[in-house]
């Protein structure tokens, strides 16, 4: 989805303080993070990305070993991911516990907001810090999913931890698209006063079929998105999509397990 128009506001200056860089070339914040799924090489791939963090759209990472220094965070996808089994999973697996995916989308977890609240008091059952469903789109808007869910969820006394959200911007111009970004996630947060996490960002331009950027404009875009959102205290983790760089997946950040793109370049120097 399109946020609206945004008026640029200058982003503070991060607060926190300077990375260490581990022995491959990336450099790791503790925001840093990554949406994964397999592929030949992916551990090193991983690894080499210098993410300190990693999700995989389920509660286990099978076939990705984690790198040391990075953390696996589960996720329930949808209604049917909701089983004894997955819960424990998760509980086992992580610290914190993401929320449905896209449940406002068809071909996602595709839920209503009455079925996602029904479901919701099994995963705040985990008692893992927990993250709202992520939607596609409008979460700054009201009446829209995530604020029915957000008003369900506070009628009900159910606990919400941190906003997680999505974010594909169809301007390919660097300077729009991190103004668009960042106009997005204030309005989130003016709205819901709640710790953000951006679980899955790119440019692409879904308005008509699905339209790429260059190489050079997504690195660019990166780059100068990761830098804006260290500048927000209240955005605490963030993940690219994805790891993976195949001729379908061109925003990925690595094509085997130590050939990054120049998009996977501009990842293991962003902090």
């Amino acid at each position: 989805g399109r946020p609206r128009t945004p008026t640029p506001t200058p982003a503070p200056k991060p607060t926190t303080g300077h990375p260490v860089a581990p022995a491959a070339p990336a450099l790791t914040g503790r925001r840093k993070g990554v949406g994964v799924w397999t592929f030949d090489g992916v551990s090193q791939a991983l690894a080499n990305s210098g993410a300190s963090w990693y999700y995989t759209w389920d509660v286990a990472h099978p076939g990705v070993t984690s790198p040391k220094g990075s953390e696996f965070v589960p996720m329930i996808w949808g209604a049917k991911s909701v089983t004894a089994t997955n819960l424990q999973q998760a509980r086992k697996n992580g610290r914190y516990l993401l929320g449905f995916n896209e449940p406002d989308m068809t071909g996602q977890a595709q839920l209503t907001v009455e079925q996602a609240l029904q479901l919701w008091p099994q995963l705040q059952s985990t008692g893992l810090t927990l993250g709202s469903p992520a939607v596609a789109w409008g979460g700054d808007r009201p009446g829209e999913w995530l604020d029915r869910f957000m008003t369900g969820a506070k009628q009900r006394g159910y606990r919400v931890d941190f906003i997680a959200l999505h974010w594909y911007g169809g301007d390919f111009t660097t300077a729009n698209a991190v103004n668009q970004l960042r106009s997005y996630l204030r309005a989130v947060h003016d709205r819901y006063q709640l710790p953000i996490w951006l679980t899955e960002f790119a440019l692409i331009d879904f308005s008509d079929g699905v339209r790429f950027p260059t190489q050079a404009q997504q690195a660019a875009f990166l780059t100068a998105a990761t830098k804006m959102l260290g500048g927000l205290s209240w955005l605490h983790r963030y993940a690219w999509f994805g790891l993976p760089a195949t001729d379908k997946d061109q925003s990925g950040l690595f094509r085997t397990g130590d050939t990054a793109t120049a998009v996977g370049r501009a990842y293991q120097a962003a902090r």
